[in-house]
């Protein structure tokens, strides 16, 4: 058993040698499919993690009235908290509110003489509200619509956050859907030349297979080479997409990372690097056993 794989990968090696030129242009088409599908991992993750952080910048504000009184809202508040849908809920006095519109207003001298020249506070306490999922705020919006808390609320600040992650979202997965189909297409290329190329070979080696076949060569032993020149591709594809792939996500970190601060994406690649290759092998590999397979059996069953 062992002398015979040993004869299928030398077998298999001199399949890949002896047609060169089309090895190379076939590695080069799978190489295409495979930086797509990697850049398409590599998106995947910069989508959630842009999801992510607008997500842990988005919460629900209520703003109260100025009659409403410090323990109405006290008491709202821990009802709020009871709510499962809430992860957590930070009161804003009025005094705290006027304190953060200075501090962050103290450069602009106009606003800051027109908070002096007023006689009373204008800003109004609230309560920001985060919900553990964002799926989730509206069932809290819908909560504060409710008669016991209504009378006391000036305005609810839900409508405008919620499309922006709609929206947001939308986009995001527009995106995702047309990398998926992309790599689809170039890898059903990638599968067909493959799948020529392996066509080629076993023209080239007919008589051989032939006499294998009259002298009672198993199916196994047959296919195996061409299954192994299949694998070779996808190896050797798998290394060169990721070779493309390394400058150009160099070159791109830095404008990526003034767009997604949370995420430097050459630190990701790098320490990423060994899951990546894994993935690009295996869909590369996937490929080209999936074309040799294809390819011997129709020669085999005619």
């Amino acid at each position: 058993m062992l002398t015979t794989l040993v004869r299928i990968i030398k077998y298999g090696k001199q399949n890949f040698t002896r047609n060169a030129w089309l090895s190379m242009a076939t590695i080069a088409i799978m190489a295409l499919a495979l930086l797509v599908f990697a850049s398409l991992l590599i998106f995947n993750v910069m989508t959630r993690t842009i999801i992510t952080s607008i997500e842990d910048k988005i919460d629900v504000s209520v703003y109260f009235k100025n009659t409403t009184g410090e323990d109405d809202i006290l008491r709202i508040k821990s009802t709020l908290q009871g709510l499962p849908e809430v992860k957590n809920v930070d009161y804003v006095s009025k005094d705290e509110a006027l304190a953060i519109f200075k501090d962050k207003h103290k450069n602009d001298p106009t606003i800051a003489q027109a908070i002096e020249q007023l006689n009373e506070n204008p800003l109004l306490a609230s309560l920001n509200i985060k919900a553990r999922n964002p799926n989730e705020y509206p069932v809290i919006a819908g909560y504060l619509n409710n008669d016991s808390i209504k009378p006391f609320i000036e305005k609810v600040s839900y409508a405008q956050n919620a499309g922006v992650i709609d929206r947001l979202n939308r986009i995001l997965s527009t995106a995702q859907k047309g990398g998926w189909g992309l790599t689809a297409f170039i890898s059903l290329i990638a599968i067909l030349i493959t799948f020529n190329t392996i066509r080629l070979a076993i023209y080239s080696n007919r008589e051989s297979i032939n006499i294998m076949r009259l002298v009672g060569g198993s199916n196994f032993f047959i296919r195996g080479p061409f299954l192994i020149e299949g694998i070779l591709y996808g190896i050797i594809s798998a290394i060169v997409s990721l070779l493309l792939l390394a400058p150009i996500i160099y070159f791109i970190s830095p404008y990526t990372n003034a767009i997604v601060p949370e995420l430097y994406l050459w630190s990701y690649f790098v320490s990423n690097l060994v899951v990546l290759f894994v993935y690009q092998v295996l869909f590369g590999v996937g490929l080209g056993i999936v074309s040799s397979f294809i390819a011997i059996g129709k020669y085999l069953k005619e």
